[in-house]
């Protein structure tokens, strides 16, 4: 019984260092989702309250940081649709600008249009670009995060960069 205890105790203090660890991308993960810094740090710190509230579920260790990545974007998920039902998108869009019209969070204007049509994007499409692009995750791995076989990731990933392709092309010929 001691063991068990020991060994529970362990894989929390693991999960805690893996969380201080990965603290920072964590937390741009849930800010790509939610373009807010509060509600990002809401987001990652209701993900680390569920994954220590169920870390003895997690059968394999090894697997930890995939096991959280997924319930950080399953909080980022559900709190985008909470968040829809409350604000409209274009008091978002307000909301997210400074007294002299800058965004408050650092963003190159180069990267608007990207970034707008990545926001526009279904949530598996989005979820895959986040994690491929912005987290430099192997294919396999989304896909052992989001639950998904890997040609139905790699044809996630394909069609978000086919409607990308297709946004950039008529957000830059004023369409």
């Amino acid at each position: 019984m001691r063991d068990r205890k020991r060994e529970k105790i362990g894989t929390a203090q693991e999960l805690v260092l893996l969380i201080e660890s990965n603290q920072e991308r964590f937390y741009k993960v849930a800010y790509s989702y939610v373009k807010n810094r509060e509600d990002a740090l809401d987001i990652v710190h209701d993900a680390i309250v569920k994954a220590l509230q169920s870390y003895h579920t997690l059968r394999k260790p090894e697997y930890a940081q995939t096991w959280f990545y997924r319930i950080l974007i399953n909080e980022s998920i559900s709190f985008g649709r909470k968040k829809k039902k409350e604000v409209l998108l274009d008091d978002l869009t307000v909301s997210q600008l400074s007294s002299d019209g800058a965004f408050s969070e650092p963003c190159r204007e180069d990267y608007l249009d990207l970034y707008t049509a990545i926001d526009r994007l279904p949530a598996e499409l989005k979820t895959v670009v986040i994690l491929r692009f912005f987290e430099d995750m192997k294919l396999d791995t989304i896909a052992r995060i989001t639950s998904t076989n890997l040609s139905t990731t790699k044809s996630r990933l394909y069609r978000a960069l086919k409607y990308l392709k297709l946004e950039i092309e008529v957000l830059e010929h004023g369409g």
